[in-house]
């Protein structure tokens, strides 16, 4: 369609919004589906923040906002950074967004010109390269490997940097591995960093609370001083206080860049929903004990699917350090074929496959750029978790 712009043709859809969707579309056909493709809590928003936000409606809390968020909700975020990570910003240097999608978005498009870098590391999120690409930018991903616990190291990083580097992204825990960065693999690419003081850091700490076994949380800024001045911290409400649908995400950095991030965002959403603003003040003010909670659930279910996938032929299933994902290898069963005679040569045949033959919707790698892999959502409940590699394993043996 001639009239479509060419920035469009930069980018796809979101695969894993596409295999969630499709698992919806059967599900309403009457298919006995299970989802296990979106990354979302499957647990309620504490009873404490569905309050608030009740609250805030009575009290008429409904009105246009500052673009980039309230002063109360600003001076939360602040308190938790300072609380929880050893970091103090100033109001001007923090930004409230409609999810942390937009914060991540508003940086990119703020920053980014033709030629600019952006190194990843592979797997990484769905969005991360096309949002680069929406800004004119090129993602530049380094593949990691199982191995090595899905983690870039500082020889990958210091090979990818070039004189056109604008941003690096690292993301801990990650989507979809669940690989997490503790201040020992972390500190040496703070090192590389600070070699290269033209190159921005950008720390999705999304899942930061998520993580399991003795895994201790550390962010750059955190660890390395002097990189907070070229530093994005990301955060938000979506994953730890179970709060995706009200698009409540978060930053902090450079005064310069946060400007400029909110341009971007008052002639794009303006402000986030004033309603989920109050919600998010309650959350990141209020009890945090349903946090711990939910750990000890998402470590169960690790638990649970890990041992299960690798019980089934075919399949290698990494145990991950957070986040609420597994990224399992299916390079035992590239090449086999389904009992209808269809071969396996990609995860996305195998994707595919399995949710025509057994209902379990699941995202195949290459969506986030490693393969032969898969990546599954436990973020559902054990009984369902269960069934799924059931089914998962039944398939895998069905192969031939």
């Amino acid at each position: 369609m001639g009239f479509l712009s060419e920035t469009l043709g930069r980018v796809k859809p979101s695969a894993t919004i596409a295999m969630t969707n499709r698992a919806r579309e059967l599900a309403a056909e009457g298919r006995d589906i299970i989802s296990l493709s979106a990354g979302e809590p499957d647990f309620d928003t504490p009873a404490h923040v569905r309050e608030a936000a009740k609250a805030a409606i009575d009290a008429g809390h409904t009105r246009y906002t500052a673009a980039d968020g309230i002063p109360a909700l600003k001076q939360a975020v602040r308190d938790k950074f300072a609380r929880e990570n050893g970091l103090d910003y100033d109001p001007s240097q923090v930004t409230v967004g409609t999810g942390g999608k937009q914060v991540l978005f508003n940086a990119l498009i703020a920053t980014l010109n033709p030629a600019d870098e952006v190194v990843m590391s592979a797997p990484y999120w769905v969005s991360y390269p096309d949002i680069v690409r929406l800004g004119g930018g090129t993602p530049i991903v380094v593949e990691t490997r199982a191995e090595a616990g899905f983690r870039m190291t500082a020889d990958q990083l210091e090979a990818a940097i070039t004189p056109r580097t604008k941003w690096v992204i690292l993301n801990s825990p990650s989507n979809p591995s669940g690989a997490a960065y503790g201040e020992a693999e972390l500190r040496p690419l703070t090192d590389v960093l600070m070699r290269h003081p033209h190159v921005w850091v950008l720390a999705d700490d999304i899942y930061e609370h998520i993580v399991f076994d003795d895994f201790r949380f550390v962010t750059p800024a955190q660890i390395e001083p002097g990189l907070k001045e070229r530093t994005l911290t990301l955060n938000g409400v979506s994953k730890a206080y179970a709060m995706t649908g009200w698009r409540i995400g978060y930053g902090a950095g450079p005064v310069q860049l946060i400007r400029a991030m909110g341009t971007i965002q008052s002639q794009s959403t303006s402000n986030p929903c004033s309603i989920s603003q109050y919600a998010a003040l309650a959350a990141l003010t209020g009890p945090q004990d349903h946090i711990r909670d939910s750990r000890a659930a998402f470590q169960r279910r690790r638990d649970l699917v890990v041992a299960g996938l690798n019980g089934c032929e075919g399949i290698d299933c990494p145990t991950p350090q957070g986040a609420f994902y597994v990224y399992p290898s299916i390079a035992g069963l590239i090449g086999r074929r389904t009992p209808q005679g269809a071969v396996i040569a990609t995860d996305e045949d195998f994707a595919t496959a399995l949710l025509d033959a057994t209902g379990v919707a699941v995202v195949f790698g290459a969506a986030f750029g490693l393969s032969p892999h898969f990546r599954i959502s436990y973020a559902t409940g054990d009984e369902l978790l269960g069934e799924a590699v059931r089914r998962i394993a039944g398939f895998c043996a069905s192969l031939s």
